[in-house]
């Protein structure tokens, strides 16, 4: 899939609107009951970053990105406001924030992941797209030093460990990340809404997987 590893201007990102989106088929039964399925393993995330922009500065920004990404063509990363670390948003990422998986001592690689929990119930996120220098990893509580103990392909979000972790050990990691989404439409609808200020109504995105 054609994706380019850029980031979405964060200010204009950090205004925007939108999250998680589920497709649940549903159908009525004649006794008044319901069948429910879910085609999707996972949720899609669409956004709104219209709401961002605030200058024809950002008007400019946007049609260059806008340009440069051939429209719907290619995808790019996008810092959600609501959801871009391991840990809640007001707190730090820490190593001992999300459990990756545990050791055998043959495997090397794990998935970042992010685990969203309510009640017995959780989802386990694949993040594929951490951001840069952000990511903290600990072996049962032990914290390992990338380069050293650890790289990690920033493009796919996978870990990998010099040596295998132990039978057993638990691998957690705490990190930042972003979306990797592409624009929703093949066009831009811009109002110059007075001097030197604009708005663009609309700036659909949507999650895509890599």
């Amino acid at each position: 899939m054609s994706f380019h590893e850029i980031l979405f201007p964060v200010d204009i990102a950090l205004n925007s609107e939108g999250g998680p989106t589920r497709k649940t088929d549903i159908v009525a039964l004649v006794s008044g009951h319901e069948e429910r399925n879910s085609p999707w393993a996972g949720s899609r995330r669409s956004f709104n970053a219209g709401y961002g922009v605030k200058s024809i500065a950002d008007i400019e920004d946007i049609i260059a990105f806008f340009e440069a990404r051939r429209g719907r063509l290619y995808g790019f990363r996008f810092r959600d406001p609501f959801d871009f670390k391991s840990c809640r948003i007001a707190e730090s990422p820490a190593p001992d924030d999300q459990l990756l998986g545990t050791g055998d001592a043959s495997e090397t690689d794990f998935q970042l992941v992010k685990r969203y929990a309510s009640g017995v119930a959780s989802y386990a996120r694949p993040v594929r797209k951490p951001v840069a220098g952000s990511v903290r990893v600990a072996i049962d509580s032990v914290e390992q030093s990338e380069g050293a103990d650890f790289t990690l392909d920033e493009t796919t979000g996978v870990v990998s460990f010099a040596s295998p972790p132990a039978a057993a050990a638990g691998v957690t990691a705490g990190f930042l990340f972003d979306t990797p989404v592409r624009f929703d439409s093949d066009e831009l609808r811009i109002n110059l809404a007075a001097f030197q200020a604009g708005d663009i109504p609309s700036i659909p995105l949507i999650e895509v997987l890599v």
